[in-house]
């Protein structure tokens, strides 16, 4: 067990080591450059590799290879190099090869900032790239839990055979917090899609490409019981002051972690406010959502873009109003922004 005062994005590399990751393909964007660093250092301690790719399209490529050999393996970038890498996660989630990718957000679109957003939502929830594939994605709200879903990212990506996503952001990736780490894990599971040569068994062939158009609308439907299996097993969230909220704030990442600060001063004013906080981005935990929020009057989505998950909160809560506050272009939401907001809706001055 480690115990030590560590930056987010540091935290999380050194929980991939310990969760058996042992190659690590990537290229600098701020952000998350810090995880980088700490990679090309502690890797190699564990008889690991690390590369700097010559570019975004390059790394997510040799994830692929990686994975198809048998490896943990981990890549991570921002908003405008996980783009560049959607080609390849879409390969990656074709080929049924299990990878996490981490996306410390920065604000967009183009070349935006380097300081924190939420702005990438729907390039994670929605698949990013190209054809009929999901992806799931996990959402920290401090530096303890980063560490914590490093291990589930890993664990799920191999159970499900499928590329996972830790959407993190600037604020959390930079931040300093006490951190726990525990001892290492093996990496001992079945693997019956590795191409490490055939020894006596049939070959293994792992492709993504499918000509006849029946064999490839089976193997779509392959992949969609799969999403199904997911969206049923492993959507996760946290309720906090919920049983008697006659508001509920919706908030996700470190959102979230304001929030709950702006749900505590409002409590001492004696208002009744909750928050409710999803962990997986995708599957959203939309049916806890709508058993939450049964008793409040009123449901608050507060995000850092223009209202990206506001379209599952409603989707998830069909018959209700939702309201929405949300700030853009790297501006962080302030709890005293969150707090002003609910007492405008409980008043019914919304904007």
């Amino acid at each position: 067990m480690l115990e030590a005062l560590m930056k987010g994005n540091e935290a999380l590399a050194e929980a991939a080591v310990r969760a058996g990751c042992r190659y690590y393909f990537g290229y600098p964007i701020t952000p998350q450059t810090e995880l980088m660093e700490y990679l090309a250092r502690r890797l190699p301690e564990v008889g690991g590799t690390f590369l700097q790719a010559e570019s975004e399209l390059a790394a997510i490529n040799m994830v692929y290879g990686a994975a198809g050999a048998g490896g943990r393996v981990m890549t991570s970038s921002s908003g405008p190099g996980i783009s560049l890498k959607q080609e390849g996660i879409s390969y990656l989630a074709s080929a049924e090869l299990p990878c996490v990718i981490v996306n410390v957000m920065r604000g967009g679109p183009g070349l935006g900032t380097i300081q924190p957003s939420q702005g990438d939502y729907f390039q994670a929830t929605r698949g990013g790239g190209h054809g009929d594939y999901r992806m799931p994605v996990l959402s920290p709200a401090s530096v303890q839990e980063t560490a914590d879903l490093v291990y589930k990212a890993f664990d799920m990506a191999q159970r499900y055979r499928t590329p996972v996503m830790l959407l993190t952001d600037g604020v959390t990736g930079q931040m300093m917090e006490s951190v726990r780490l525990p001892g290492k894990k093996t990496d001992d599971g079945l693997k019956p899609w590795v191409t490490d040569g055939c020894n006596g068994r049939q070959r293994r062939i792992i492709t993504t490409l499918y000509l006849d158009p029946a064999e490839l609308e089976a193997h779509n439907l392959h992949l969609q019981a799969k999403y199904a299996q997911i969206s049923e097993n492993e959507a996760l969230s946290e309720g906090y002051l919920l049983e008697d909220a006659e508001v509920v704030v919706v908030a996700f990442g470190i959102c979230a972690r304001i929030a709950q600060t702006a749900v505590d001063n409002l409590r001492e004013e004696g208002l009744r406010v909750g928050l409710f906080r999803p962990v997986t981005l995708w599957p959203f935990p939309g049916q806890s959502l709508e058993d939450a929020v049964k008793k409040a009057e009123h449901v608050l989505s507060v995000e850092m873009n223009a209202g990206q998950m506001l379209q599952d909160v409603r989707l998830s809560l069909s018959s209700r109003e939702i309201h929405f506050y949300g700030r853009m272009g790297g501006v962080a939401v302030s709890a005293r922004e969150i707090e002003a907001e609910v007492k405008r809706i409980i008043k019914g001055k919304v904007r």
